[in-house]
């Protein structure tokens, strides 16, 4: 899994027709060839070959091995993905960002990208639009953005089954390496792990707020906060900080990208916590009995419920065969994290985002606020539109306030789950805003014209997005931090 396959291949097939016409043209011209000698030996007309060299036409597999024979040059290094110089590198730079549509916004008209300008007008043409491209991210970096980045990673992590095998793939090469055999990750096999990759740890009491950790690349350094919060996993904030660095993730160039790295780095960091060979022998095992629960998960390999739910979500469609859902649900009702692969409707807005909205009163994710036993995991049955749906939830209490956390199922494959008992069960119509969204009639009609709430609005509604390299961090503060804690040798 790699963040290009998270996001999507933007401009791929247009790239690859212009680095193909380029080393077509490169090719030709160190050869001596004029274009109608090309277009002779390969028989097509010369307007022809010219549109191929300039990027603007697709060529078949027969034309192009005809052009590799006239060319004398085997297919595989006429396909490269490489330009053949650093000067036709930035010609397609170039070509591609008159393509693209913020060249085409600004309304300039579009020129051919020659000889006749030199290398140093090239480039600054090329830095010219990369601060335009930078300034127009900054401008673009909106709550809208944010959702709409969040909609599409949503939608690929869905068609995944929320399951990466790269990235399994990536924790069994790293446990294996500190001799990690099973069963729960101690915080020495996390220390071990991040010696093996060439780095120290270092607790300290000033780590800046807007961080979990900081990590100095130049002296191989970690540092993570002393006495971190009883609510927080302190192996999570470590695995995360060393799976970033094993990703080799370059710094974000958008919301996007800044998300898929973050899911890229969690999942990894999640892989660590509960390797994927012994939880899935483990599920599998509860499957057989008819005992799945996500309290045993958590149990057998002493994470939190969170971590646990995450892992399952990750598992259960792969190798079970059980579709699933996953929700994070504030105490108000707002979602801030939710998957599924099992059709489960969540309520989006206008532009297909979940976080943020509020979730149906009737679902157990909202239910289990108000149950006395805040130990034990809840479990309902619910009928909604798309069909009955099982969940489990648990509440987890932070800083922030309290989350529950719930996985779901339909109905059909509730049956391999401890708690399939229950008889807890309630009925939505949501999005139907007769369903819990608006007030009974009989109340509506006494108070409606005498209530004027005070509304508590989040200022970040209004707000752009965070900016920065890191959306959220100060880099200021992190850079002042490194500076203070660096070996002496390099103050």
């Amino acid at each position: 899994m790699t963040t290009t396959e998270l996001r999507g291949a933007d401009d791929e097939e247009m790239l690859d027709t212009l680095t193909l016409g380029r080393r077509i043209r490169h090719l030709r011209t160190e050869r001596g060839m004029t274009l109608d000698d090309l277009a002779s030996a390969v028989g097509r007309a010369p307007s022809q070959v010219s549109m191929l060299e300039n990027g603007k036409r697709e060529a078949k597999l027969g034309v192009l091995q005809s052009v590799a024979r006239a060319l004398e040059v085997p297919l595989d290094e006429l396909l490269s993905t490489e330009a053949p110089t650093g000067r036709a590198a930035q010609e397609i730079a170039l070509e591609l960002a008159q393509r693209g549509p913020l060249f085409r916004s600004l309304g300039l008209p579009a020129f051919r990208v020659g000889k006749s300008i030199s290398d140093e007008a090239l480039e600054t043409i090329l830095g010219l639009q990369r601060e335009l491209e930078r300034l127009h991210r900054e401008r673009a970096a909106t709550p809208e953005e944010a959702r709409r980045a969040n909609t599409r990673l949503r939608t690929v992590m869905r068609s995944k089954n929320n399951y990466f095998p790269e990235l399994e793939a990536h924790a069994k090469t790293l446990l294996a390496a500190v001799g990690h055999a099973g069963g729960p990750l101690s915080q020495r096999v996390a220390s071990d792990l991040a010696a093996h990759l060439g780095f120290s740890l270092h607790y300290v009491k000033n780590l800046p707020q807007t961080t979990r950790s900081v990590t100095d690349l130049k002296n191989g350094r970690i540092y993570l906060p002393l006495g971190a919060s009883v609510a927080r996993d302190p192996r999570s904030a470590l695995l995360q900080a060393l799976a970033s660095f094993v990703l080799g993730n370059p710094e974000p160039k958008d919301y996007g990208e800044f998300l898929a790295q973050r899911v890229e780095t969690n999942y990894l960091a999640a892989a660590l916590l509960i390797p994927e060979a012994g939880a899935v022998n483990f599920l599998r095992e509860a499957k057989e009995l008819k005992q799945l629960s996500v309290e045993d998960l958590r149990d057998a390999f002493a994470v939190s419920y969170e971590t646990a739910a995450h892992r399952f979500t990750n598992l259960a469609t792969e190798h079970l065969g059980i579709p699933v859902h996953f929700l994070k649900v504030h105490e108000s009702g707002t979602i801030l994290k939710a998957y599924e692969n099992d059709s489960a409707a969540f309520p989006t807005d206008a532009l297909g985002a979940v976080e943020g909205q509020l979730v149906c009163r009737q679902w157990s994710a909202r239910q289990v606020f108000d149950v006395e036993d805040r130990f034990s995991p809840y479990h309902q049955y619910t009928d909604k539109p798309a069909g009955t749906y099982w969940c489990t939830s648990a509440i987890q209490s932070t800083p922030q306030g309290d989350f529950s956390v719930s996985v779901g199922t339909p109905f059909a494959t509730a049956k391999w789950f401890r708690g399939r008992d229950t008889v807890n069960r309630r009925v939505s119509t949501c999005p139907d805003e007769a369903c819990c969204r608006r007030a009974p009639a009989d109340l509506s009609a006494k108070w409606e014209q005498f209530s004027w709430p005070s509304a508590r609005l989040n200022s970040s509604l209004l707000a752009a997005m965070p900016s920065g390299t890191f959306p959220g961090v100060d880099s200021t503060e992190v850079f002042q931090f490194l500076e203070t804690h660096a070996p002496a040798a390099d103050s």
